[in-house]
């Protein structure tokens, strides 16, 4: 199968946020400072829909992700290439994410989990959410508390990790790879990356 982007990517990659005109936007770099994808959320939808770019003109789209129903906390997020191939998805697990996100990717058709993404450390956005609430003190929480997560074989080996970085103006990511993964992998670990940390976002 061609796949949209030209894989293996170089890491590590930075993902980061910025808020445009209310609109959430989100950039994802390679480790040469080039751009790989490039999202432009809309806002008041009631069902998720995406569409990945390879340029922030959004001349080049890549990808689509789309919820499979409306505004609900279980909804799985499928993956699919511009010429409608299915690519997989992303769906959080059940109420484990109520207290430490927890989330399952499967690649192609299958409903079968072949990765997670699993929140290193619980405490620190609970603790990163108890500190914004301070006044003043509040501005500096994106400064020290530093949330991270795992993106794991069923098997347990960690292949990425990725870890929130100091910023006060922007949201920033950093996307380690920890093991070798194939084409297919990579792919569905991006989209599954972009969209978790969407979802994590309106979280808080």
């Amino acid at each position: 199968m061609q796949l949209p982007l030209q894989l293996p990517l170089q890491y590590p990659l930075t993902l980061s946020f910025k808020i445009v005109a209310l609109a959430p936007q989100l950039t994802v770099r390679d480790a040469s400072g080039s751009l790989i994808v490039y999202v432009r959320q809309k806002l008041f939808k009631l069902k998720e829909a995406i569409t990945v770019y390879a340029d922030e003109g959004q001349t080049q789209p890549l990808y689509a992700i789309n919820a499979d129903r409306i505004l609900d906390f279980s909804a799985r997020y499928n993956f699919t290439a511009q010429n409608g191939t299915a690519l997989g998805s992303i769906k959080r697990d059940g109420m484990r994410s109520l207290w430490k996100s927890h989330y399952v990717i499967d690649e192609g058709n299958s409903a079968t989990p072949t990765m997670s993404i699993k929140e290193e450390n619980a405490w620190i956005k609970v603790i990163d959410g108890l500190v914004g609430e301070i006044p003043i003190l509040g501005m500096f929480t994106g400064f020290f508390f530093h949330p991270a997560y795992l993106v794991a074989r069923q098997d347990g080996t960690v292949v990425m990790r990725i870890e929130k970085q100091p910023s006060f103006f922007e949201g920033k990511f950093i996307i380690e790879q920890k093991a070798p993964v194939n084409a297919a992998e990579e792919q569905s670990i991006l989209l599954s990356a972009v969209m978790m940390l969407l979802l994590e976002r309106d979280r808080g």
